[in-house]
């Protein structure tokens, strides 16, 4: 039967099979069916390769890229695919080397997204420009406009230290007629003698008998009381006392509160103070050897230093500079420090008050200053050092302000303190409804005053321990500048005048600038503010790991673990694109084999079954035309093609009669048939 049907189709194909030579060990050819298989077409020369090709299997793959790789090692999983062990340790150490690298790639990158920073120290030696320096009296000053609350305030302040601590500074207080209650009820807030809590059983036996204050406290145990006054809200519905231990310390508080209040009553147009001022405080200045003159130095008051007078700011036309170190080439000020007794409840020492800062930045005499003491020659050397930081990702600092949640309320360029006084200012402005005196104010806000905003007082302390512990967020919003230019101080101090040269000097003191000479030594003081050297230091940051240091890095360990370059990179680029393709090759086969083909089959049967085979395309018929195709060698694979399903396994049924055609009934050739 067999012979027969292969008669009878070799009669009627239009495709005679062609002999298959070349098959190699292994190779099996598969026949599906009785009809007739269409020849593969031939494999495609060097000059009609494809621009995209990809292997048939994974293992195809892997041999070809450790076969033609430049990475170490992987030849050997090829070379020993004989000797299972070697090719097992081989691949474990291909393996575990692999991992290690990439181990280190995720140090060197972790490293990298850290933005680590070094620091550089420069030495720079040029002229220098002089800095700005602050100088205030310590003498808060009497404005005629405030005069009259003020003296008030003084007598309240005496009675109330006569009340608690039988303190009388003149006979006046206890001359006068009004009694201590009348006296105090014209101002809230009273200042009272408060019963302290218990200490713990422990901490009371720990004091010493000895260590009792002998100054001007009252006859009383001063372990059981403290002093203080009562700070309320709006409607009085909380209370607390803002208390001190220390008597001192409990009236200047007191005073310094009620001083606020009158303060804030000024007029923002005030009449300019009196020429002589400077004159009154500065009985000399010299810069460079040279006399300074008005357009040297600008004036403003302070709340509790008095008059502050600033030399070489910003608003100097000509700013110093300093080509020379040394005390003969910087500032030297003879300074009048003697107590006019302005207010002297509320300044309560004596000298002056110095800060030296930038030309573009305000002066916090709280914060920087230092003073001086009467008496004495104070030489202040100072060395210059500036900071510049990496901002961004390497450092949270800002380069003007620009980007920070704060607006700034002072006239000059952004700090780190010009960002919290603001900052203060505005959650004082928002939450108590007027501006602290000490530091500027929008236009449209009044400065505090308990007669129109009656518990600022009670807002003001609970803010203070708000900013304090940073439940504000000053400290968080107002970030670092990038660039900051700092001045380090050394002091140095001697006596002036000395006992031989006291006599004249104060002599020509008190005829040329009206200096009591029963003052003496405690009314005047010298400072010296110079240039130690005109070398100053450059500290700046630069990115630690550098894109370029990452890749070196990078190189580095891939070459000491495979001991190849970026070449071997591409490779493996190369080898996982070529695995990606080759999956998908067959993820899109498997669907093509699963969704089209069962669909297709009875119907494309018989259409081929009726189709006469001179129809056929002829390239699935493909003869040789060369000899030189006949040659013995690998049989031709057949190439990638979509013909209809089930073409392999669909053949013309022929009649026995032999006809060229296949009738409706035999369009398919029934397996097993006898």
């Amino acid at each position: 039967v067999s012979k027969c049907l292969g008669d009878k189709l070799e009669e009627q194909d239009p495709c005679p099979r062609q002999p298959i030579q070349g098959l190699m060990k292994g190779d099996k050819l598969e026949v599906e069916g009785p009809g007739p298989e269409p020849t593969a077409p031939q494999q495609p020369t060097e000059e009609e390769e494809a621009l995209i090709e990809f292997h048939r299997s994974y293992r195809e793959l892997f041999q070809f890229f450790c076969n033609n790789t430049t990475i170490h090692g992987a030849i050997r999983l090829v070379c020993s695919q004989h000797n299972r062990m070697k090719t097992a340790f081989w691949a474990v150490l291909w393996l575990c080397t692999f991992g290690m690298m990439y181990w280190q790639f995720g140090l060197l990158f972790g490293e990298y997204f850290s933005y680590p920073v070094s620091l550089n120290i420069n030495l720079n030696s040029d002229k220098l420009v002089f800095p700005a320096v602050t100088v205030c009296t310590l003498n808060p000053y009497r404005y005629a406009e405030i005069k009259g609350e003020l003296e008030e305030l003084d007598h309240i302040t005496e009675q109330t230290l006569f009340d608690l601590y039988k303190y009388n500074s003149s006979n006046t207080v206890a001359a006068r007629p009004r009694g201590r209650r009348d006296l105090r009820e014209t101002l809230p807030h009273p200042l009272q003698r408060l019963r302290a809590p218990p200490p713990p059983h422990g901490a009371r036996r720990a004091r010493s008998a000895a260590s009792g204050v002998r100054d001007n406290n009252p006859q009383v145990d001063w372990k059981d009381w403290t002093i203080g006054f009562q700070l309320c809200n709006q409607n009085k519905s909380d209370c607390f006392y803002q208390t001190y231990s220390s008597g001192v310390d409990a009236v200047r508080e007191w005073y310094r509160f009620h001083y606020i209040n009158i303060l804030s009553r000024l007029s923002d147009t005030l009449p300019p103070l009196e020429e002589d001022l400077l004159g009154n405080f500065i009985f000399a200045c010299r810069f460079n050897q040279v006399s300074c003159n008005q357009a040297n130095y600008s004036h403003f008051h302070h709340p509790v230093y008095g008059n502050c007078y600033t030399f070489n700011d910003k608003n100097n036309s000509n700013l110093w500079m300093s080509s020379m170190p040394g005390i003969n080439n910087g500032l030297s000020l003879m300074l009048r420090t003697e107590q006019n007794d302005f207010i002297p409840l509320l300044s309560t020492v004596t000298g002056a008050r110095v800060m030296v800062h930038g030309q573009d930045e305000p002066a916090f005499m709280d914060d920087g200053g230092f003073n001086v003491r009467p008496g004495v020659e104070t030489s202040i050397s100072m060395r210059k050092e500036a900071l510049d930081r990496l901002g961004g990702n390497y450092g949270d600092c800002t380069k003007n302000g620009s980007d920070v949640p704060v607006k700034n309320l002072y006239r000059s360029k952004y700090t780190q303190q010009v960002c919290i006084h603001s900052c203060f200012q505005e959650s004082m402005i928002e939450q108590c409804g007027c501006a602290y005196i000490f530091y500027p104010r929008p236009r449209d806000v009044e400065y505090c005053d308990y007669r129109k905003h009656s518990s600022w007082g009670y807002c003001y302390y609970k803010l203070q321990v708000d900013f304090s512990s940073d439940r504000l967020g000053c400290f968080t919003k107002c970030r670092k500048p990038c660039s900051v230019t700092s001045y380090q101080l050394s002091a140095g101090y001697s006596r002036w005048p000395s006992v031989t040269s006291q006599e004249w000097v104060f002599q020509m003191l008190s005829r040329q600038n009206n200096y009591t000479i029963n003052n003496k030594r405690d009314g005047v003081a010298k400072l010296n503010i110079f240039f130690k050297e005109l070398k100053y230091k450059t500290n700046s940051e630069s990115p630690s790991v550098t894109m370029v240091t990452l890749l070196s890095n990078l190189g580095s360990q891939w070459s000491l673990w495979f001991g190849s370059s970026v070449l071997s990179v591409v490779e493996m680029a190369e080898l996982i694109f070529d695995l990606l393709g080759i999956t998908f090759l067959m993820l899109l086969r498997r669907f093509r084999s699963r969704y089209w083909s069962p669909g297709r089959g009875g119907r494309g049967a018989r259409e081929v079954a009726s189709t006469p085979p001179s129809s056929f395309p002829s390239r699935f018929c493909p003869h040789p035309t060369s000899p030189s195709l006949a040659q013995p060698g690998p049989a031709p694979l057949p190439a990638l093609a979509a013909p209809p399903p089930a073409y392999a396994t669909l053949g013309p049924c022929l009649s026995p009669g032999g006809s060229g055609s296949a009738g409706p009934s035999s369009s398919a050739c029934p397996l097993g048939e006898p």
